[in-house]
């Protein structure tokens, strides 16, 4: 079974932690915004997912299950 990721971007400031933990997920551009680069990543990168999830400060990242 896969999953989302799912960010609220009301909530995100793009302060690029996530980005730090999986570049191949997410990625803070030079306009200062968060792009969410592979909405349903593989397994493989499932523990950077969630470690993104927990260290996000503002708490913007989920994981859909699905």
């Amino acid at each position: 079974m896969g999953y989302r990721v799912e960010v609220d971007f009301d909530l995100c400031e793009s302060n690029a932690i996530c980005m730090q933990i999986a570049p191949e997920v997410f990625e803070v551009r030079d306009d200062d915004f968060l792009y969410i680069l592979a909405e349903e990543p593989g397994g493989d990168l499932r523990a950077q997912v969630e470690e993104s999830v927990q260290r996000c400060p503002k708490q913007a990242i989920s994981i859909a299950e699905g």
